[in-house]
C-alpha cells in the first residue's frame, strides 16, 4: 500500500505538467506552496518546446535603437565576464567567438506577437504584475554567470538545452558577496544544491533571492518571464512625488504656536509633531488615494521610452463611424490596469488615470486586440467615446481594419 502523504510534507521541487494543469498542479496550489517561497522545475510546461523567435530575428531586434539588448562574453580560462550594451551592428555579431557568449534582449513581447502569446500561459497572475519576456540566445557554454534576481521569474527553455544550477537554501546576501571585477552583479561563491538539464518546453520557476546559473549545452534559446517587483524605496519615492504634485510654494512647514527655545539646537517633540502635520498622508493614507497612485505607478513603463502619437488624429465622428468595422489594437508598450470605483471603474494606462464604465476598463486591460463591435455598445456612456479617442490619439490604441 502506498503511504499517505503527511500534511507537513515539503512540496516537491520537480513536477510534470499535464494538459489540464500546465503548472503541474492547480494555480491555487502553486501560489500557495511555491510563489515567492520555493523554486519549482516544471517539466513540459510548453509541450513540444517554444520557437517563438529565431536567433537571427533576435539579433536583428538587438540592432534597433529602441530595443534593450546586451551581450555577455565569458573568458573561462581567466574567469572573466564582459558586458556589452546595444544597440549593436551586424558586424558586431560577426566578430564574436564561436562559443561562450549570450545575447539578451528585453521586452521582446512588446515587439513580437508570438512571444507575447507565451504570456497566455501565465493568465493566473495579475497582468500588471508581469514585467516582460526577455529572450536570450546562447552559444555552447554561454551564460551570464551565477547571480541572484530580486523578482520572480519563469525560465522557459526554447530551442536547445540549458543546464541550470540553483542554491535553494534561503538566505540574504551582503554586498561583499558579489564580485567587483565585472559590471554584472555576479556571486563570488556559488554552491548549488540542485542541478537539471532543461529540455525544450521545460520551465524553471525561481522566487526572488535564489542564486542560479544557466549554461547552454550547444546553441539554445531561453524565454525569461520576469515579474515587476519595485523596491520599497522606489514605491515610497514615487508615492511621495505623487503626493507632492498638487502642493504649491505656499504649502509649508508652519509653527504659529512656537514657544521660546530652551536649547536653540534641539529638535523638540513639538517640532516633530508639526512635521507630522505637514505630511499627513504618510500617517493616514486613505484607500482611494493609495489606489489612485498605485494604479498610475504600476502601469508606467519602467524605461524612459514614450509611446508615439499617430501622425493623424481621429475625430469623434470618424471614430464612431469606423469603430464597428475595426479591431482596436493596444500598443504593447502601453501597460493597462483598472480598479473598481463604486459602480464604475478607474482605468490606468501608462501612468495616467481615467474614470469609465467597468466593462470598458475590463476589456482594455484584458486584451491586446478587441473587436470594435464589442466596444460600440459601451459608447452610450457620455465620456467613453472621448476617452477612446484620447487613447487612440495618444498612441496607446490603434484602429485597424478587421480581418474577414
Amino acid at each position: 500500500m502506498k503511504p499517505r502523504a503527511t500534511r507537513n510534507a515539503v512540496p516537491a521541487i520537480e513536477v510534470r505538467a499535464t494538459p489540464r494543469h500546465p503548472l503541474g498542479m492547480p494555480p491555487r496550489a502553486f501560489l500557495r506552496d511555491y510563489w515567492q517561497k520555493r523554486p519549482l522545475l516544471i517539466r513540459g510546461m510548453f509541450p513540444g518546446g517554444v520557437a517563438a523567435v529565431a536567433p537571427e530575428d533576435l539579433a536583428g531586434l538587438a540592432c534597433e535603437e529602441a530595443a534593450l539588448s546586451r551581450i555577455v562574453l565569458h573568458d573561462e580560462k581567466h574567469n572573466r565576464w564582459t558586458l556589452r550594451n546595444g544597440p549593436f551592428r551586424e558586424r558586431d555579431f560577426a566578430r564574436l567567438p564561436k562559443t561562450r557568449w549570450t545575447l539578451l534582449v528585453q521586452d521582446v513581447d512588446k515587439w513580437d506577437m508570438d512571444v507575447a502569446g507565451l504570456l497566455d500561459r501565465f493568465a493566473f497572475l495579475p497582468s500588471w504584475r508581469i514585467d516582460d519576456v526577455m529572450v536570450s540566445y546562447a552559444t555552447d557554454g554561454g551564460g551570464v554567470g551565477p547571480h541572484v534576481d530580486q523578482y520572480d521569474v519563469f525560465l522557459v527553455q526554447g530551442v536547445g538545452y540549458r543546464r541550470w544550477s540553483i542554491d535553494a537554501r534561503p538566505r540574504a546576501f551582503a554586498p561583499e558577496a558579489f564580485r567587483d571585477d565585472s559590471e554584472l552583479k555576479l556571486l563570488r561563491e556559488f554552491a548549488p544544491t540542485h542541478e537539471w538539464l532543461l529540455d525544450p518546453g521545460d520551465a524553471l520557476y525561481l522566487p526572488p533571492g535564489v542564486p542560479h546559473d544557466g549554461v547552454a549545452m550547444g546553441e539554445c534559446t531561453t524565454y525569461s518571464v520576469g515579474m515587476r517587483a519595485p523596491s520599497r524605496a522606489e514605491l515610497l519615492f514615487d508615492f511621495a512625488e505623487f503626493l507632492a504634485e498638487p502642493l504649491t510654494e505656499n504649502d509649508r512647514y508652519v509653527d504659529p504656536d512656537l514657544a521660546p527655545a530652551f536649547d536653540a539646537g534641539e529638535i523638540d517633540d513639538a517640532a516633530l509633531a508639526r512635521a507630522r502635520e505637514a505630511m499627513p498622508h504618510f500617517t493616514h493614507v486613505d484607500k482611494s488615494t493609495l489606489a489612485h497612485w498605485f494604479g498610475r505607478f504600476v502601469t508606467r513603463y519602467r524605461s524612459a521610452q514614450a509611446v508615439a502619437a499617430p501622425g493623424r488624429a481621429i475625430g469623434l465622428t470618424d471614430l464612431r463611424k469606423h469603430l464597428p468595422r475595426s479591431t482596436v489594437l493596444r500598443n504593447p508598450f502601453s501597460r493597462c490596469a483598472w480598479r473598481r470605483d463604486g459602480r464604475r471603474a478607474e482605468l490606468f494606462v501608462a501612468g495616467e488615470a481615467w474614470a469609465c464604465p467597468t466593462m470598458f476598463a475590463r476589456l482594455l486591460s484584458a486584451r491586446s486586440e478587441i473587436d470594435g463591435r464589442e466596444l460600440a455598445p459601451l459608447l452610450a456612456d457620455a465620456g467613453t467615446l472621448p476617452l477612446l479617442k484620447s487613447l487612440i490619439n495618444a498612441g496607446h490604441l490603434q484602429l485597424a481594419k478587421r480581418r474577414a
